[in-house]
């Protein structure tokens, strides 16, 4: 399969300056001890092949948007080489390429041409542009009456009617609202359908592993993790606990024993979820062996997604549960009695291990989502001791 784009050790350096010279004599004199070299980037390789998605994640300041800008061939690397293939269309940052004092239609046209498009063409897709956006009836409206969601609509909606072969997409779709993100996710999809190559910048970890094929982490300029999004998105929720590995693996374990499959077993017997708060829960596991164990060692840690903190976690030797020795396919069942945290989204790890040297078989880190809801409770009467007290006054 051939790259749609190939990053190839790109670097990019910035000049960083603590005070600004306001003269020619100040910049001449003091220039050189008062500005010092950034590098956004070091040594950045990897490919994107055609009709593929990629994730690109990593903390705030990590070079993401650096890098981004540099395949669009918005910035020049300081070193390297970016090359790409097809007609690229970039949504990059809020407003980008949007004139404040041109209305939303004079923007659309301007817009097109910056993507490659001729006003013939613009002219045919422009309805299409405006229906998406939803914006029907603000077109005549100059641009600085936008607000950011507008801004970001309307530059979607250019951006995937130019009929891209590759689509580079900045965090900038977190400002829109719940609906017209659903309207982006589902037009991405089209185009993985299509054959279409993405590049996606974003904190939405889940929306990593949902639509796209590979993931990069960025880590203070430089590639830490590069593989399938479950890997690299681990490694990031590690990163983001302060626990950084440098030799990052994506497959973990020696293998004597597999975990073969894992379901959430709900109260009704089902393993479909969401769980209702202070519910319980079964966590099963299925463990095949690829040869004979001795003293297999379950275990299960709970993180909330909101936080990266870990809330809930079991281990059989440490319920005094022992597995004993087999050779084959064996089933292992954690009932948790309530779980009474608060609602949102939780990733169960799921670990097998020697119980008497510690030595990792498998591990399936944060690879299984618990969604918890809140649901409103009838309150039922019950008898509650009163304590009556008279006194005179």
């Amino acid at each position: 399969m051939t790259a749609a784009i190939e990053v190839a050790d790109v670097s990019k350096k910035f000049r960083l300056f603590r005070e600004r010279p306001t003269s020619v004599k100040q910049r001449l004199l003091s220039a050189r001890s008062r500005a010092e070299d950034f590098w956004a980037l070091r040594n950045v390789s990897f490919d994107v092949l055609e009709g593929t998605s990629l994730g690109l994640i990593g903390q705030n300041g990590s070079g993401k948007t650096t890098l981004l800008k540099i395949v669009a061939g918005i910035l020049r690397p300081t070193s390297g080489v970016v090359r790409q293939r097809g007609r690229m269309a970039a949504l990059l940052e809020l407003g980008a390429g949007f004139h404040p004092e041109l209305t939303g239609r004079e923007n659309v046209y301007l817009n097109a041409s910056f993507l490659g498009l001729s006003r013939r063409e613009t002219d045919r897709a422009y309805d299409a542009i405006v229906e998406f956006a939803g914006l029907e009836e603000f077109m005549d409206n100059q641009a600085k009456f936008y607000s950011s969601g507008m801004l970001v609509r309307l530059g979607f909606a250019v951006a995937v009617h130019v009929d891209p072969e590759v689509l580079l997409i900045d965090e900038v779709l977190a400002v829109g609202d719940e609906a017209f993100q659903a309207k982006c996710l589902e037009r991405i999809r089209r185009f993985q359908r299509e054959g279409r190559t993405i590049v996606l910048v974003t904190h939405a970890l889940d929306t990593v592993r949902a639509i796209c094929d590979r993931a990069v982490m960025l880590h203070q300029g430089r590639v830490h993790a590069l593989g399938s999004p479950d890997d690299v998105v681990r490694e990031m929720r590690y990163l983001l606990l302060g626990q950084v590995d440098e030799g990052f693996v994506p497959e973990e374990g020696t293998r004597e024993a597999e975990i073969e499959a894992v379901d959430l077993v709900y109260p009704n017997g089902s393993t479909e979820g969401p769980l209702v708060r202070d519910d319980p829960f079964t966590i099963q596991v299925d463990v095949r062996t690829n040869e004979p164990v001795d003293d297999l060692d379950v275990d299960f840690e709970i993180l909330d997604g909101a936080t990266n903190h870990p809330v809930l976690d079991g281990r059989a030797s440490r319920a005094g549960v022992t597995i004993g020795r087999f050779d084959g396919k064996r089933r292992v069942r954690f009932h948790v009695s309530s779980f009474p945290y608060t609602a949102g989204k939780y990733w169960i790890t799921i670990g097998l291990s020697s119980r008497e040297t510690g030595r990792l078989y498998h591990v399936q880190t944060q690879r299984y989502l618990l969604e918890v809801i809140e649901v409103p409770r009838v309150q039922e009467r019950v008898d509650v001791p009163v304590t009556i007290e008279v006194e005179d006054l």
